[in-house]
């Protein structure tokens, strides 16, 4: 059986709409986007890296089940709660139509309601991009402390981007290229935030793909896949934000979503400048 043979039964509409939100966003860095989905413990999973930031970014949202249909004998197999129930790479763009049709189906029956569930068939796999390997440990995630307030960290994302513009004006005409733009930037983004190790351009991913916009009063967040690697729609209580750190990587944690980045071994997604 193979995942375009497979349905995700959302628990949540309003996690399906965040979620399609989320993969509009890295469309909008890379219209040929692709995502990996993996499923577990009534959690979905999906991994994408806008190619601006050089991180992954994870956004999850409650399954009720994953069933999977055989054309020929029409039985179901599969649950939201079998480890290993789905994982595979999908164009983020199909996904994001299959989600849209979905929601605009619940639309025409007059059955809209953010609380209730939605059916979503998975698009056909694709060839995966390198990034799609190498995915965050599942568990083994430490907190690490001297991570800022919400405050501040608005705060160093909003002074990065004015330091950019303001030496980006400066440029002589002649300087003005792709290259010099992107030195400035490189050297900007791999500053890190306050003591904690963590690249400048982890947080401006979070702030852009919408993962530090105030928390909402919600349903309560869910068990995230494969021992914690992100959180559901958030809950009232919700933590703003937390800095963990498992096998040579970094994660921002948010309401939303996560952001992570390797800080080992990988090309392209060190935290250290080159």
């Amino acid at each position: 059986m193979t995942a375009a043979d497979q349905e995700l039964h959302f628990a949540d509409a309003g996690e399906a709409a965040d979620l399609a939100a989320f993969l509009a966003r890295l469309i909008h860095y890379d219209r040929a986007a692709a995502v990996r989905l993996q499923a577990g413990g009534g959690v979905l999973a999906v991994f994408g890296r806008p190619p601006s930031f050089e991180v992954l970014a994870i956004r999850t949202a409650r399954l009720e089940a994953i069933i999977g249909t055989d054309t020929t004998t029409a039985t179901t197999t599969g649950a939201a709660g079998a480890a290993g129930a789905l994982d595979t790479t999908v164009s983020a763009g199909e996904l994001g139509d299959a989600l849209d049709t979905a929601r605009a189906g619940r639309t025409a029956d007059g059955h809209e309601v953010r609380d209730r569930g939605l059916v979503v068939t998975v698009p056909k796999a694709v060839t995966g991009p390198p990034w799609a390997g190498v995915l965050p440990p599942r568990g083994g995630w430490r907190r690490v402390s001297g991570l800022p307030g919400v405050d501040e960290v608005h705060g160093a994302v909003a002074a990065a981007v004015a330091e950019f513009r303001a030496r980006d004006a400066e440029l002589p005409e002649e300087r003005r290229t792709r290259a010099e733009r992107d030195r400035i930037g490189h050297e900007i983004w791999s500053r890190t935030l306050g003591d904690t190790g963590l690249p400048l351009r982890a947080v401006h991913a979070a702030q852009s793909l919408g993962f530090l916009r105030p928390v909402r009063a919600a349903a309560p967040a869910a068990t995230s896949a494969g021992g914690g690697v992100a959180t559901a729609t958030p809950g009232p209580t919700a933590e703003p934000l937390a800095l963990l750190a498992a096998g040579g990587w970094l994660r921002l944690r948010t309401p939303y979503g996560s952001i992570a980045v390797r800080t080992s071994g990988l090309s392209g997604l060190s935290v250290t400048p080159a």
